[in-house]
């Protein structure tokens, strides 16, 4: 990482298509701000592993362990250099390209950055869960359990978003970068929201 660049680091579930907005609005930021982003992965199936859910969620969440355990299991044996690749390559076509099929979402990312198909193979086996429940557990404990992803932590300020759509770009991206900052930032402050009237907007 640049010396010169403020280290940032944002945790993501690869199925959350919130998560995915906020990454590709933290990809404008690290284009416009002196910022670099090191991307390392959460999860929703773990977060509420014990929680009532309804039937429907609850499948969803039964789903979500395949694809964050393999992006753990290729970061294990390639580096971690590969989460971001990877992480893009399975967003795209969770959500702009609304693949259901995660199995072939998994299979098709892996080939695109190149990395063994064996992989995949990650995602029905708790072998690298440890790992996985390490990376949840440390940007959780940042910012509580009463929130999911995406996650962002800069210079000791951490946070829960910025839920947003479409994502900002240029300037907006900026600003919207250093307001979250600052009211993070600011000593006792929670919370700040209000009703969302649409879903993401991934074009």
């Amino acid at each position: 990482m640049s010396t010169d660049r403020t280290p940032v680091e944002m945790w993501f579930d690869p199925i959350c298509p919130w998560a995915w907005m906020t990454s590709r609005w933290l990809m404008e930021v690290e284009r416009v701000r002196d910022i670099e982003v090191t991307w390392s992965v959460m999860s929703l199936a773990v977060l509420n592993e014990h929680r009532d859910l309804d039937a429907a969620y609850r499948l969803l969440m039964d789903n979500a362990w395949g694809p964050v355990r393999v992006i753990v299991a290729a970061a294990e044996a390639h580096g971690d250099e590969v989460v971001k690749p990877l992480y893009d390559a399975m967003g795209t076509r969770i959500h702009p390209g609304g693949m259901k099929d995660l199995e072939a979402v998994t299979r098709e990312a892996l080939a695109e950055v190149g990395l063994p198909e064996r992989l995949a193979s990650a995602a029905h086996h708790k072998t690298h869960d440890a790992a996985l429940r390490r990376s949840h557990k440390r940007g959780i404990s940042l910012v509580g359990t009463e929130v999911g992803t995406p996650i962002i932590a800069v210079e000791g300020i951490a946070f829960f978003g910025p839920v947003v759509t479409p994502a900002p770009k240029g300037d907006d991206a900026a600003r919207l970068w250093d307001g979250c900052v600052l009211v993070a930032g600011t000593p006792g402050f929670y919370e700040l929201k209000r009703t969302r009237t649409q879903g993401p907007i991934f074009t």
